[in-house]
């Protein structure tokens, strides 16, 4: 199963071509696919049409949903941004540091297009779908 971060939903949506989300368009019906909680709402949000917030929210509903937070997930990406911070690396949003935690922690890959998870990747073992 891989997990989609919003970044890749956002370009899916928008029919932006990118590697990543033409990847998620090949992979739809084809590898169980989840996303979580919290990306469900980063990407639901940004719709201004109904009509384009209920078709996405469907299409959304029907994949594997994760639980990104909780207090174990918590407290460990309060270690991992740290950790990163130790190493000089700066982590941007709270939110991405929460999402690629979980992902470490359940081994999800994750399909992102958002450079701010690239130093979990490289130093913290979160495996890049």
């Amino acid at each position: 199963m891989i997990l989609v971060d919003s970044s890749v939903w956002i370009d899916y949506f928008r029919g932006t071509a990118t590697p990543e989300a033409e990847r998620l368009d090949a992979l739809l019906g084809t590898e169980p696919i989840a996303t979580g909680d919290l990306i469900l709402t980063e990407v639901l949000q940004g719709f201004v049409a109904e009509r384009d917030f209920n078709q996405a929210r469907k299409l959304m509903m029907s994949l594997v949903i994760v639980d990104i937070g909780g207090r174990e997930i918590a407290v460990q990406a309060a270690r991992n941004f740290r950790s990163l911070r130790a190493l000089g690396v700066t982590v941007r949003k709270t939110i991405d540091a929460i999402i690629a935690t979980r992902c470490i922690e359940n081994r999800l890959p994750l399909l992102y297009s958002d450079r701010d998870f690239d130093p979990f990747v490289r130093h913290l073992g979160l495996r890049s779908a």
